[in-house]
């Protein structure tokens, strides 16, 4: 049941947009193409169970946290009141 003057359905139509938004960050955010043996940003070896595990990547895992943390964590607001957007 939707509330105001929202349509029945709505809340569940901005849940998937959220969810599918992310999926398609992340995805945006997967490594693709030829991998490397050294890491781009500091030059250490890659372990090869994860050059195994993730192909294509090109950084290694402190880097690539690093990067992570620095990616802008960017939320939509899909509600229109203004306690949502205080949250």
């Amino acid at each position: 049941m939707a509330g105001g003057w929202a349509r029945d359905g709505a809340v569940q139509d901005q849940i998937d947009d959220t969810v599918r938004d992310a999926v398609l960050g992340v995805r945006a955010r997967m490594p693709s193409g030829e991998g490397t043996v050294h890491c781009e940003d500091c030059g250490d070896v890659i372990p090869a169970r994860r050059r195994q595990a993730l192909p294509g990547t090109r950084t290694c895992v402190p880097c690539q946290r690093e990067r992570d943390r620095q990616v802008a964590h960017t939320t939509i607001n899909r509600r229109g009141s203004k306690d949502s957007q205080l949250r």
